[in-house]
C-alpha cells in the first residue's frame, strides 16, 4: 500500500499537521523538525495527493492538453514541446485525444475538472464552441496553440496561416505553375466547412495568384477529411483529366502524404508531371519519396509562448487576452521542381 500522511506523522512522532505544513511550506517549524519529516517522506517515498490539494483550493500542478488525432505527428511534436515547457515549470501534463468529437472533448473537459486541474491548452482541432464560452464565461485558464479561434475572445499561440499559403503560392508561380490545386481540410468530418487553418491558407495562396493576375479554379479546390487514406481518395480527381492542375498545395503533410499516393497510382512522376507541397513540416515530410516541400512552424516557440500565457492567465483572471501570430518558413525539398 502507497504510505499516507498519517504513516509519516506516526514515523516522524509529529502531529499530522505539522507534517501537512512541511508539504505546504507553511507556517512556523524548526529547521529540525522540517528535515527530519523530509527525510521520512522521502524513505517512504510519500507523494502528496493531489486530489487533496485540490480539494484545499491550492494548485494541483497540473494541465490538461487537448489534441485531436494521435496518429498525426505534428500533433505528437506540440505534445512533446508543450510537456517539455511544463516540467521546466513544475506542472504534469494530461493529455486527451479527442479525434475531432464534441462528445469526447465534453466528458474530457468534465473529467479534468473534477480532478481539478490548474487549466487547459488545446491544440488545433478543437470544435466545440459552447464548452470554449463556459470556460471562458468562468475564467477558467485555458490557451488555444495552434489554431486561432476568431469568434472567441482568448488567449491563444498561433502560426499566420494566411501567410503560409502566400509563400506556397509564390513559390509554385516563380516554378511557372498556373494551374494550382488546393487539398484542404475540413472543420468537421464528413463535411465540406473548412478548417479555420485551411480556410487562411487558402486564403493566402488566393492572393499569391491575384497578385500574379493567375486564375485559381474552383474545380480546383478539393475539401477532405484530415487523413491519408482521405488525401489520396479525395486528390485522384487531380489526376483522371488531361487539364488537371501542374502543382498541388495540401494543407497539411498527412493530406500531402495521400496525394502523393493518388498520383503515384495514375502513374505520375514525381515531381516532373506535378509538384507538390504540404504544411506543418511533420517527421512525415522527410521520410517520403520524394522529399515534401512544407512550411514549417515555429513549434517549440508556439508551446512556449502557450505555457507562458497559461501561466500569466493562472495568475491573474482577469488581465487582457494576448492573440500571439508567430511566422512560418517555407522548406524547399525534392517534391516541387519548375514547370
Amino acid at each position: 500500500m502507497k504510505p499516507t500522511i498519517y504513516d509519516v506523522a506516526r514515523e516522524a512522532q509529529v502531529s499530522i499537521a505539522t507534517v501537512s505544513k512541511v508539504i505546504n511550506d507553511s507556517g512556523r517549524i524548526s529547521d529540525k523538525t522540517k528535515q527530519r519529516v523530509i527525510a521520512i517522506m522521502e524513505k517512504m517515498k510519500y507523494q502528496p495527493s493531489v486530489v487533496a490539494s485540490a480539494l484545499t483550493g491550492k494548485q494541483t500542478f497540473t494541465i490538461g492538453l487537448f489534441i485531436p488525432d494521435l496518429a498525426n505527428p505534428f500533433f505528437a511534436e506540440i505534445a512533446r514541446y508543450v510537456e517539455d515547457r511544463a516540467q521546466e515549470n513544475g506542472f504534469s501534463v494530461v493529455m486527451c485525444s479527442t479525434d475531432h468529437n464534441i462528445e469526447k472533448e465534453s466528458k474530457y473537459i468534465e473529467l479534468l475538472r473534477q480532478k481539478r486541474v490548474d487549466g487547459f491548452i488545446l491544440a488545433s482541432g478543437f470544435i466545440n464552441d459552447e464548452i470554449l464560452k463556459e470556460l471562458i464565461e468562468e475564467k477558467f485558464p485555458v490557451v488555444m496553440v495552434a489554431q486561432d479561434f476568431p469568434t472567441r475572445t482568448m488567449d491563444s499561440v498561433s502560426t499566420d496561416d494566411f501567410f503560409g499559403g502566400y509563400v506556397v503560392g509564390k513559390h509554385l508561380l516563380e516554378l511557372g505553375h498556373k494551374s494550382i490545386g488546393v487539398l484542404a481540410e475540413n472543420w468537421k468530418a464528413g463535411t465540406l466547412e473548412l478548417r479555420w487553418s485551411s480556410i487562411e491558407r487558402l486564403r493566402g495562396i488566393r492572393q499569391a495568384m491575384a497578385e500574379a493576375q493567375v486564375p485559381f479554379h474552383e474545380e480546383h479546390l478539393v475539401i477532405c477529411d484530415s487523413s491519408v487514406e482521405s488525401g489520396r481518395a479525395s486528390s485522384a480527381k487531380f489526376f483522371e483529366g488531361k487539364s488537371g492542375p501542374t502543382a498541388i498545395f495540401a494543407t497539411n503533410d498527412v493530406l500531402a502524404i495521400g496525394v502523393v499516393q493518388a498520383a503515384r497510382e495514375h502513374k505520375k512522376k514525381l515531381p516532373d508531371d506535378v509538384s507538390i507541397v504540404g504544411f506543418d513540416n511533420t517527421l512525415l515530410s522527410t521520410i517520403v519519396e520524394p522529399r515534401l516541400t512544407t512550411v514549417a512552424h515555429p513549434m517549440a516557440e508556439m508551446a512556449r509562448k502557450a505555457m507562458e500565457l497559461l501561466l500569466n492567465r493562472m495568475q491573474d483572471k482577469d488581465r487582457m487576452s494576448s492573440r500571439i501570430i508567430l511566422p512560418p518558413e517555407l522548406i524547399k525539398r525534392d517534391s516541387t521542381r519548375p514547370l
